[in-house]
């Protein structure tokens, strides 16, 4: 078992796929288990459709500059070798 004093600072957020600070999160239940979640991305869902899409797309575009980061210094380490 945890105490506070080894707790992370941090968490994952399932919906963002970034770590947040631990007060920025809120743990969710949902049918696969419970997870944690961003206030941020909560607060988003309570918007009008176009605001939610508007976050989606700043969301995925994050995510894909991400993956796209990781890609290039993967290659770059292959291209060492």
């Amino acid at each position: 078992m945890r105490d506070e004093n080894n707790s992370p600072a941090t968490r994952y957020c399932y919906h963002c796929r970034t770590h947040h600070p631990v007060e920025e999160m809120k743990l969710l239940i949902t049918k696969t288990g419970s997870r944690w979640r961003c206030v941020k991305s909560i607060e988003a869902v309570k918007r009008s459709k176009e605001e939610r899409d508007q976050y989606g797309r700043q969301v995925s575009a994050a995510n894909q500059a991400e993956a796209s980061g990781r890609a290039r210094m993967l290659n770059k380490i292959q291209q060492e070798r």
